[in-house]
């Protein structure tokens, strides 16, 4: 592991692991292997925040989430890891029984401030934040998903100087569009970046993302040039956001059998899924080489697991 001020991050060297050879060659990069616990785009995202958070002298980190919320759980984790205390804005009222993400985020020191749904909408504006600190004090606030500049900044670099000459498409899932923009920013000139949707309707993401680039860039022109190079495919959401269709579910058992590697049901495997039957109907052209980025969020098909009543690994 590299060293980054006093904390050890996400290693130098990733693991790929190889899928497909022909008629396209596709890999698998193992974000999700980067931490025990926390691996995967939130790791990416935390890195910079907290950095900031620590050379500010922060002491707390407030952020947002709902009850099975990847960025919940990672933030938890890291906070625990790294010596800061942690409260997370939750959407919705406080349940009687707490989810595991919620559960583990407790375990970890998190302390939890419940909100209504109507009331989380208003988590961007300044009143709101203001409000936040005369609860809480001295915060350091990281947007929900971790989705900010600094998050940005972090998911420029899942691409290493090889990949951008090694692969001619590079595909994420996607949910805020942080991690789409990063390697918008960090891709090569010639590269394709595919953004799987893991939210129903999911068109307005290209707009997201865009705002992403300009914001880390500042540069009109350079952010419509480098959006030339992204794809947003909305064909893949098996029904929405937190959602898992019975195609999924199958292509989950299916590639856990054939690759051991197990996907999360909310964002990479609604990505792997759409991947897969792009190639088999030659979307592709033959010899492209494509890397796709597990992004981590294993924890999520707990929760999935408890809507259906069952495991989805037997």
């Amino acid at each position: 592991m590299r060293r980054v001020g006093f904390y050890y991050f996400c290693p130098m060297h990733v693991p790929t692991s190889h899928i497909i050879t022909a008629p396209v060659h596709l890999d698998l990069r193992r974000e999700d292997l980067t931490h025990a616990e926390y691996g995967g785009n939130k790791l990416r995202k935390l890195k910079y925040n907290l950095l900031k958070a620590k050379e500010s002298g922060y002491k707390t980190i407030l952020t947002f989430g709902g009850a099975w919320s990847n960025h919940i759980y990672a933030t938890a984790a890291a906070c625990k890891e790294h010596g800061f205390k942690s409260i997370g804005v939750i959407r919705g009222e406080e349940p009687k029984v707490y989810s595991d993400t919620l559960s583990f985020a407790r375990m970890c020191g998190m302390e939890f401030h419940f909100v209504s749904r109507q009331e989380y909408r208003e988590k961007h504006e300044d009143y709101f934040k203001a409000w936040l600190r005369d609860q809480h004090g001295s915060v350091y606030l990281i947007p929900e998903g971790g989705s900010n500049y600094l998050g940005v900044q972090g998911c420029v670099e899942i691409l290493n100087a090889e990949d951008k000459s090694a692969y001619s498409h590079v595909a994420c899932a996607c949910g805020t569009g942080a991690t789409a923009a990063g390697l918008l920013i960090s891709a090569g000139p010639q590269q394709k970046i595919l953004a799987f949707s893991a939210l129903k309707d999911g068109g307005f993401l290209r707009d997201e993302i865009r705002k992403f680039v300009y914001y880390a860039l500042g540069d009109e022109e350079v952010a419509d040039e480098l959006m030339a190079q992204l794809e947003v495919i909305t064909d893949y959401d098996e029904g929405g956001y937190a959602k898992c269709s019975v195609r999924e579910l199958e292509y989950l058992r299916s590639f856990k059998a054939q690759h051991d590697i197990e996907l999360d049901g909310i964002y990479t495997g609604k990505m792997m899924l759409g991947l897969d039957d792009m190639i088999s109907k030659k979307t592709f052209a033959e010899g492209s080489r494509i890397l796709a980025i597990h992004s981590g969020g294993l924890q999520g098909n707990v929760g999935i697991e408890q809507r259906l009543g069952h495991a989805i690994f037997e």
